[in-house]
């Protein structure tokens, strides 16, 4: 059984982007956005494309979320699309989980 489950999968032509809907189940309140695109990436098997999560919903009195994601082939036309502040978003989020890896390398070789 997975943990996810697809509500919606549409192939918008038009804006040449794949447009995800997933329910995740029994992660409320645990799951990252960047967590949630690496598990859309294994489930549909993704690799090297840009998967941008655009929404993630937690319903009340389940352990569910909802999240919204876009999949483009090309990241500069993701960029012309979708909003920049959805990029400064990510890539703060980036910023903040790579630090204490580095933290941990540094204590190892000192």
């Amino acid at each position: 059984m997975s943990v996810i489950e697809t509500v919606s999968d549409v192939n918008n032509t038009f804006l040449a982007r794949r447009e995800l809907v997933c329910t995740f189940k029994g992660l409320g309140g645990k799951l990252k956005k960047l967590e949630a695109a690496d598990m859309i990436a294994k489930q549909f098997k993704l690799d090297g494309k840009v998967i941008i999560p655009i929404n993630m919903k937690t319903h009340s009195g389940t352990q569910e979320v909802t999240g919204t994601f876009y999949v483009y082939d090309d990241e500069g036309l993701a960029k012309k699309q979708v909003n920049p502040v959805i990029f400064a978003r990510l890539e703060k989020a980036k910023a903040k989980a790579a630090p204490p890896a580095e933290e941990k390398k540094e204590e190892v070789a000192a």
